[in-house]
């Protein structure tokens, strides 16, 4: 197997700069570099220096022992101070050292999962956690990345497992007398996981919207002062605002976080009917973002003005209100804008209160699979005429579907497209 190498810190000046080596030669490149390697897991100060001797850097140097990293390879560290000519001599240097090579994308955490020291949410949450933006996405990332969801899964798995052999017991007596009836046990270790699955798979739209951030939609007919509102909120002329009708075209975004979640304020065009094309368009798109929003912001100053349905929870505010009525809000002077932001925050704090740890499509499908064979594991188990070999059967797949969440099979096909998500020092 190669060894691989790459800047594990940002790229550019900075004040240290870690270069991250793994494989099974990587600490060749400490002894090529520095000389004798130091104690596994303890900080060094080294002088490195080229095979010419000239010297490259004064760097600390820490090396991880095989099964002791977070690949499960052996690891050598280099901390380097953040010059950018001095990260490039050091890694023209591992460039030419036989068997090296520079990492791909996401390549030192596919050798930990191959490696068994990550599963594969464990995976995802380290990619949530390099992306997180708010104390929400975070706290959610550690979590998963802690292993919090795996070790569910393994105490899933193993009441399965249990269950099934049960059964499996009963099967090897069938000509002879059964030591005992073992369906209670199997039906209550079978209906306490479909309970703990169904309780998780009910979190996975929350946590997922924890994870990728809700959209607010601001509607309402034109010059109802949406961007102003937006502007207002981003702090910063983020849309264009005019007296003229129709000067919003396009979805307009901004990005914040609302007590540690991330939300996404969409300013919408103007909702009317018009004969211009281009504007047409733009109405089409705001009422399309609308619909698919988790949240509307209707800006009307009376009922004909709401030309979309209210859904529950929708917040109606009266625009251009600069004091005075409870109802209104104004992106010019801010009256009303804190309890807008109180009102969205408790509206979404609600959405997220039941937030599992399963946050993707992905985990939503394999553990609504899971619960369909566990389903219908029970109601076979209902007749006293079950076969034991068909309910068993039916446990396994669900078992699989449980393996496959965690990346224990079936999941080739998905490695690429995660890993593609990851810098390359990672």
């Amino acid at each position: 197997m190669d060894t691989i190498f790459a800047l594990a810190s940002a790229p550019g000046k900075a004040g240290v700069a870690v270069l991250r080596v793994s494989g099974p030669d990587a600490w060749t490149s400490v002894e090529r570099l520095a000389g004798k390697v130091p104690p596994a897991r303890t900080t060094s100060l080294r002088t490195l220096k080229d095979e010419a001797g000239i010297f490259l850097d004064q760097a600390m140097i820490i090396v991880f022992e095989e099964g002791a990293s977070f690949t499960g390879e052996r690891i050598a560290e280099f901390h380097l101070h953040g010059s950018i000519s001095v990260v490039n001599a050091v890694l023209s240097f591992l460039s030419k050292l036989p068997s090296y090579r520079m990492a791909q994308p996401g390549e030192f955490t596919r050798r930990a999962l191959d490696n068994g020291q990550l599963d594969l949410t464990q995976v995802e949450a380290l990619s949530d956690l390099i992306d997180a933006e708010t104390e929400a996405q975070r706290k959610q990332a550690i979590q998963v990345l802690t292993g919090a969801l795996s070790d569910k899964v393994i105490d899933w798995r193993a009441k399965l497992v249990r269950a099934a052999a049960l059964l499996e017991a009963t099967i090897d007596f069938v000509d002879e007398d059964v030591p005992y009836d073992v369906s209670d046990e199997v039906v209550s270790l079978l209906s306490s996981v479909k309970a703990d699955l169904e309780t998780e798979h009910s979190g996975v739209d929350a946590a997922e919207r924890i994870r990728s951030g809700f959209e607010v939609a601001i509607v309402g007919p034109p010059n109802a002062g949406k961007s102003t509102l937006l502007n207002y909120l981003a702090g910063r002329e983020a849309a264009i605002t005019s007296d003229v009708a129709g000067t919003t075209r396009d979805v307009i975004e901004v990005r914040m976080d609302i007590l540690g979640l991330a939300v996404t304020f969409l300013d919408t065009a103007g909702l009317r009917e018009t004969s211009d094309v281009v504007e047409q368009i733009g109405v089409k798109r705001a009422k399309d973002r609308a619909a698919a929003a988790d949240l509307r912001i209707h800006l009307a100053r009376n009922e004909e003005e709401l030309l979309l349905p209210v859904q529950k929870d929708d917040i109606v505010l009266i625009p251009k209100q600069d004091h005075g009525h409870p109802k209104g809000v104004s992106g010019h002077s801010g009256f009303g804008v804190s309890v807008l932001l109180d009102n969205v925050k408790s509206v979404l704090s609600g959405r997220v209160a039941n937030a599992g740890l399963a946050s993707r499509a992905r985990h939503r499908e394999n553990l609504g699979h899971s619960i369909s064979y566990i389903g219908r594991a029970l109601t076979e188990l209902s007749d006293e005429n079950f076969q034991a070999d068909l309910v068993s059967e039916d446990i396994r797949v669900a078992i699989r579907y449980l393996e496959t969440l965690v990346g224990k099979i079936n999941v080739e096909d998905l490695l690429d497209e995660i890993f593609s998500s990851f810098c390359i020092g990672k």
